[in-house]
């Protein structure tokens, strides 16, 4: 997890640094939902490339967005899910579903 000292000072650019690539917003999206194990995420997000989602989760991970559960069986199962910080932010992709519905609403006028 960043330290509060190396996180840009403007809370937009903060949350942009910690959330703001396209891959990220969309696994956010998904667990939004459930918790998710590794490949049918990677299924469900068509283009990525195994090492830019496990870069992603790794970096979400990290900051305390989200979790990952290791379950002790053969083969092993990992999960991932939201962190109660990452819980915090469904309020502002909820928003970004919202604005991105209305948008392309517009077109249909």
């Amino acid at each position: 997890m960043k330290t509060k000292e190396e996180l840009p000072d403007c809370p937009v650019a903060t949350t942009v640094e910690l959330i703001g690539s396209k891959w990220k917003l969309l696994i956010l999206r998904n667990l939004l939902v459930r918790p998710w194990r590794f490949n049918e995420m990677q299924k469900s997000l068509d283009g990525i490339s195994q090492r830019v989602l496990t870069d992603s989760l790794r970096s979400l991970e990290a900051d305390g967005i989200i979790t990952r559960t290791v379950f002790p069986e053969v083969p092993p199962r990992v999960e991932y899910a939201l962190s109660d910080i990452g819980e915090s932010m469904r309020p502002i992709l909820m928003a970004m579903e919202k604005w991105g519905i209305e948008y392309k609403a517009s077109f249909e006028s």
